[in-house]
């Protein structure tokens, strides 16, 4: 009887999804690659198989993070339709992308409260932050243009509107009682009303 072949896309999968959920519950610092294979049910070496390290795996979960984010910050400023419409759907998707990763958060919490950002680890958060405020401050100028939203709006009123997502993920991550899926449409309602335009 041969030996059964591992699907090594899957199993690469499996071991990040149980070292984020390792690093959410234990914190980073206190985990370990033991403790990463015993929540994969899989053997420590076999871990070493696809990561050098715990900070290894803790950088492809967040180019992975990262990877999504941009790909939802793409869609929105390369889609068709108003520009406010399609800053609607951006506010939504990332605070239900987020949502649905509680434990990735979790993990980016944990890392920026103990300093750990600015060492290469996980990612540049900065330049992340840069690139999204970017692509709100795009799709407001996109919308001033069309009359929808008030001339002059733009860098300064994506920072509040990123600030505004963020600081409802950290309530949640802070007080699960928030319920984080139903704050999509009263954050989409005040973020864009601050930006409408007088007649729009």
């Amino acid at each position: 009887m041969s030996p059964r072949r591992v699907d090594k896309t899957a199993r690469r999968q499996q071991i990040l999804d149980a070292a984020v959920r390792v690093f959410a519950r234990r914190g980073f610092a206190a985990s370990r690659i033991e403790d990463v294979a015993a929540e994969a049910g899989i053997a420590k070496g076999s871990v070493y198989m696809y990561f050098g390290s715990r900070e290894e795996i803790l950088r492809a979960a967040f180019e992975a993070l990262a990877s999504a984010m941009d790909r939802l910050l793409e869609g929105a400023l390369s889609g068709t339709g108003p520009a406010l419409a399609r800053l609607d759907a951006l506010i939504r998707d990332v605070l239900a992308s987020i949502a649905a990763a509680p434990d990735l958060a979790r993990v980016l919490l944990d890392l920026w409260g103990s300093g750990r950002d600015g060492d290469g680890l996980p990612l540049d958060m900065a330049e992340t932050y840069g690139r999204y405020r970017a692509a709100v401050a795009a799709l407001l100028a996109q919308a001033a243009a069309e009359g929808e939203a008030r001339p002059g709006v733009g860098e300064a009123e994506a920072t509040v509107i990123v600030g505004a997502i963020e600081g409802c993920v950290l309530q949640w991550l802070i007080d699960p009682r928030v319920p984080i899926g139903e704050l999509a449409e009263p954050l989409a309602a005040v973020c864009l009303h601050g930006v409408r335009g007088r007649d729009a």
